[in-house]
């Protein structure tokens, strides 16, 4: 049974969740209501959010999930898509905790974990199967045909 923290940036939401064996323990985000006032989220105040919020939020997540850092197996990130000040805070902390810990560090495309997390909690979907996903600038009609294996049937952007 591996336990993992991911840390969650690529927007105006920082985030982090506790998973152990399949199961989540914990799930903290913290939101910017700043951006509300401007209609928009504003990346350099996204990213001096995360700043000020990305301790709290982990430290948060390890304590409801009475899960001491040094029992992590891992150390989980957003690498994109998403905004590159919020990306740099995100992975710039997780690297740290994982090289001051000694766990190896992965590195999570965003949109992938989207899809991902429809089988945390059910692992049995009938596959294949239909996901619309929608995120920020982000959306896509995808075929999925097995929890790692895409195919974009309609999409807003290029790629995924």
């Amino acid at each position: 049974m591996h336990t993992i923290i991911a840390i969650e940036s690529s927007c105006d939401d920082t985030g982090a969740a506790v998973i152990s064996g399949g199961k989540i323990l914990s799930n903290i985000v913290s939101s910017q209501p700043i951006h509300g006032e401007f209609g928009g989220v504003v990346p350099e105040l996204a990213s001096r959010a995360h700043q000020g919020n990305i301790v709290t939020v982990v430290e948060s997540a390890l304590s409801m999930a009475k899960v001491d850092k040094q029992n992590l197996d891992a150390i989980a990130f957003t690498q994109g898509p998403g905004l590159l000040g919020s990306l740099l805070v995100g992975a710039s902390f997780a690297k740290a905790i994982a090289l001051a810990l000694g766990k190896p560090l992965i590195a999570v495309n965003h949109l992938h974990a989207h899809i991902a997390s429809h089988f945390i909690e059910h692992p049995n979907l009938q596959l294949p199967m239909l996901c619309l996903l929608v995120s920020g600038g982000h959306t896509l009609l995808i075929k999925v045909n097995t929890p790692l294996q895409y195919e974009i049937i309609g999409s807003t952007t290029p790629r995924l």
